[in-house]
């Protein structure tokens, strides 16, 4: 091994030293890096996609293309080796190492230092940017975490196309805002929206009943008779009504003789 390889070998423990120094949250003592100083012999066995590695720290540099991440381990900060950066990070590459950074603190993944793709809890992306809140004509969709640009006459909404709740004035019907409701629709104006049309639905008749003779009448032999029918589906506000659903008719009394003893 020449000289330059040697004195390159040598720098890279220190460079993922460094690495840890960065990443240490406030409040750690520096054992984490005496301990990397201690450690930097290099392992024969390294995990996958580590160029070089030791047992304590873990990967100390990759092979090409990969990405130099430090992970969590207990206490400690152990350095591995990825196709791509984890949620959270986005990947810098450089000509000596890439590596994985972290997102700003609202921004819950990124793809550069300035370009936020999903935020955190109460944050809503707008231009690649997390914010608290959305600009004038903007919604701030809670499920998508994203400032939404909501159709005409929509207050609310959860994607584009899709509206959740419209003007005062403007009935909700399939994620559309609208002044009237069309056909085959009526409005709501409890609940704002155009719910379908219901026309009163009857069953079928029932056979004609016993025939009767009418109260309070005179008239020798002469009966009624009534059938009915069932109402199926009862009308909306503005559907068809329900025809009748009795009938009577006229009939004739069949007298009865007695049987002879």
């Amino acid at each position: 091994m020449n000289a330059a390889a040697k004195v390159k070998e040598m720098q890279i423990p220190s460079l993922i030293c460094i690495l840890h120094f960065m990443n240490l949250t406030k409040g750690q003592d520096s054992t984490n890096i005496v301990r990397c100083r201690r450690s930097s012999s290099v392992s024969s066995v390294c995990p996958s996609g580590c160029a070089t590695c030791s047992p304590l720290n873990g990967c100390l540099s990759c092979k090409p293309r990969l990405f130099f991440h430090l992970e969590q381990d207990g206490m400690r900060q152990k350095g591995t080796c990825l196709t791509s950066c984890p949620r959270g990070h986005y990947g810098v590459r450089s000509p000596h190492i890439s590596t994985c950074t972290k997102c700003k603190v609202d921004c819950a993944s990124c793809f550069s230092e300035n370009f936020c793709t999903h935020c955190h809890q109460g944050h809503f992306l707008y231009r690649g940017k997390c914010e608290s809140s959305c600009p004038k004509g903007l919604t701030a969709n809670t499920a998508l975490r994203e400032c939404t640009e909501c159709p005409a006459g929509c207050e609310m909404c959860v994607r584009r196309n899709m509206c959740t709740r419209c003007r005062a004035d403007l009935y909700l019907l399939q994620g559309q805002c609208l002044l009237t409701c069309p056909k085959g629709f009526e409005p709501d104006v409890q609940l704002m929206q155009c719910i379908p049309q219901i026309h009163c639905e009857v069953g079928e008749w029932t056979e004609w009943g016993p025939c009767v003779r009418k109260q309070n009448t005179r008239a020798y032999r002469r009966g009624e008779e009534a059938r009915t029918r069932q109402v199926l589906h009862s009308p909306s506000f503005y559907g068809n009504p329900c025809p009748h659903v009795s009938e009577i008719r006229k009939c004739v009394l069949i007298k009865r003789e007695s049987n002879k003893l």
